[in-house]
């Protein structure tokens, strides 16, 4: 169906423009749900509510032609309301499996944190094996497979806070901010010429068969020396920190591995550069840290926190690229001025 290059830059550009049909900025927040899912990872969208973060899974969903279920979490929804069970019936008298709404290709979990950790860990087999078991019957998850589950960071009171092991599960955490006034106007006219504008407006511009030969050739992208132990020394950084009680985990150095192949990957280049890297710090990291004690009391956040720790970690002069990977000490490190 789609005339669309399996260069995966080619691929984000096309989704970008489908999708800025409707959606007014948050580019990198698309950029991130883009990245996750040619890695097959998962999204904690954080924002207040009205600033379009179901909206913006359901675009991309639609511009890829991907199946996409939304799931309202609630204090009074079940494991097996999420991931299926087995239903009587009666004009057969034989149980028969009905699978839940996880069986989608992009599945948001809307206000994650309203629903009970019973039912939050219902999700974590689906995010990290790609399969969910029911009744005894281990049964794979369509691909790609990605969750977006979403958080208000205002109201407390109802929620349940996502546990460390659950939110080491999502390979970002993203932001979706209120829009400045010059962006809220062009939505203000944007939505006045057209007042039925919405995630419908998007149609399907990429088709899967591309999508996955894109997430293929992401897996292509060539990590040198220098840049692993980049990533390696800006993880173990947050582990010595003693502002940080618990820092990232391996899951996050593979995050950063993978997801800084697709950034790449979408810039056109078939090789990593410690920007990468540098870009990808608070979204990879910031979550996942547990603070100290003293560092609580002390006002200190996890993004002001992987900010400085960041800064204090030596970047690599020299960056080799794929075609030549023993230029590591000739060829200079590129810098993205994106």
């Amino acid at each position: 169906m789609s005339d669309v290059d399996v260069d995966p830059a080619a691929v984000h550009a096309t989704i970008r423009e489908e999708v800025g049909r409707v959606l007014i900025g948050n580019d990198d927040v698309l950029e991130g749900i883009t990245i996750s899912m040619l890695t097959g990872g998962h999204v904690l969208l954080e924002g207040v509510p009205g600033v379009a973060k179901t909206t913006i899974a359901n675009l991309v969903a639609r511009a890829t032609g991907l199946e996409y279920n939304r799931i309202q979490m609630t204090p009074d929804i079940l494991p097996a309301d999420i991931t299926g069970t087995h239903v009587y019936r009666e004009g057969t008298g034989a149980f028969e499996l009905q699978k839940g709404p996880v069986f989608a290709n992009m599945v948001v979990a809307d206000e994650i944190n309203r629903a009970t950790p019973k039912t939050q860990s219902a999700l974590l087999e689906a995010m990290e094996e790609a399969n969910v078991t029911i009744e005894g019957e281990t049964l794979p998850l369509p691909q790609p497979f990605t969750v977006i589950a979403t958080q208000n960071p205002l109201e407390m009171e109802g929620t349940f806070s996502l546990p460390e092991a659950q939110r080491d599960r999502f390979q970002f955490k993203l932001t979706v901010d209120l829009p400045d006034r010059a962006m809220e106007r062009q939505l203000l006219d944007r939505f006045d010429k057209d007042p039925t504008l919405g995630p419908e407006t998007a149609g399907q511009v990429v088709d899967k068969a591309t999508f996955l030969a894109a997430r293929e050739a992401v897996e292509e992208v060539h990590v040198s020396e220098p840049v692993r132990e980049y990533i390696l020394d800006i993880v173990a950084a947050t582990r010595d920190s003693p502002n940080v009680e618990h820092g990232g985990s391996p899951r996050a150095t593979l995050a950063f591995l993978n997801a800084g192949k697709a950034r790449a990957a979408i810039r056109g280049r078939d090789y990593v550069i410690p920007d990468d890297v540098k870009t990808l710090a608070r979204p990879v990291l910031a979550h996942r840290l547990v603070l100290s004690t003293e560092a609580e009391l002390g006002g200190e956040s996890p993004v002001n926190i992987v900010d400085r720790l960041v800064n204090t970690v030596d970047a690599p002069s020299s960056v080799p690229s794929a075609e030549s990977p023993q230029e590591a000490d000739q060829k200079p490190a590129e810098h993205d001025s994106n």
